[in-house]
């Protein structure tokens, strides 16, 4: 039985990751900051008939990432599986941005997926094995009008992913990387407002725009979590995996996309010219049915 730990697991992504891979034989250790979140998360798992282990980690703690890998290795043995999956947003613009705000974003979104990883890779590569999931986003592939932190911190996950993959190819360790378009999670209705006043009206308008019609196609965190699954079984491994509404268009589209258009896309003048030009860039359409 492989041994799995989830960071992030009181909801979203993380808790249907961690309901899922336990229905499916995986030991799974469900880290939270706060165990008393962890009521849906039990919940959940009673209903699938299976059994999750919580566990208390906070990412952006040296002494509490160190000591909860520690007490799991110590009682149980080495993790053969890591999903570093907690994560924050941020709306705002460049010049909008709360610099101390911002590095609250990259605390957890980078340096935490750090923490973690430097935690359990000693133990993979002494077994000779191990799989390392970090769950980043299309905002990792392409900047994300309005959220400059965000999208930052996950271009960051991308790079570092890329450099793990190669570093710890030789002792048998894997680098997988998610990549999710919109997915419904609660991190979605957290993330609605942005600085005002600001002359930067029409980006956070076309931002929300751009979410408001991904939460129309109702992904829901499971779907994440089968991807995730399937990164795990694949037998022949990849090592990006876009997914949910709008993972694979906006990845393939904006690598088609030079930077002179790029540019342009962001120059349009009105919504609907927006709207028109992001559909041909990416073949979506983010207009709501009512427009």
């Amino acid at each position: 039985m492989k041994r799995v730990l989830i960071t992030g697991s009181n909801s979203g992504i993380g808790r249907s990751t961690a309901i899922l891979l336990a229905a499916q034989g995986y030991e799974v250790y469900a880290a939270m900051r706060d165990l008393d979140k962890a009521t849906k998360l039990l919940d959940g798992a009673a209903a699938a008939n299976t059994q999750v282990k919580p566990i208390v980690l906070d990412v952006n703690d040296d002494a509490s990432v160190r000591d909860a890998v520690a007490s799991i290795e110590t009682d149980h043995g080495p993790l053969d599986i890591l999903i570093n999956n907690a994560g924050i947003a941020l709306n705002a613009a460049v010049e909008d941005v709360d610099i101390e705000v911002g590095k609250g974003v990259f605390e957890t979104n980078f340096w935490g997926i750090i923490r973690c990883t430097q935690a359990v890779l000693p133990a993979m590569r002494e077994q000779g094995s191990g799989h390392i999931v970090n769950i980043s986003s299309v905002a990792g592939r392409i900047a994300a009008i309005g959220q400059v932190v965000y999208s930052a911190s996950k271009w960051a996950v991308e790079a570092m992913s890329e450099n793990l993959a190669q570093e710890v190819a030789p002792f048998g360790v894997r680098v997988s990387i998610i990549e999710p378009g919109v997915t419904r999670t609660a991190i979605l209705p957290k993330n609605m407002g942005h600085p005002e006043p600001t002359a930067y009206a029409a980006p956070y308008r076309r931002m929300l725009q751009f979410y408001a019609r991904g939460v129309m196609a109702n992904t829901p965190a499971e779907e994440v979590a089968e991807v995730i699954h399937g990164a795990l079984e694949d037998p022949a491994p990849k090592l990006r995996y876009p997914c949910a509404w709008g993972g694979d268009e906006l990845c393939e589209g904006r690598s088609r996309l030079d930077d002179a258009d790029w540019v342009r896309l962001g120059a349009c003048k009105t919504d609907e010219e927006y709207y028109a030009a992001f559909e041909t860039c990416f073949g979506l359409d983010i207009r709501t049915p009512d427009e």
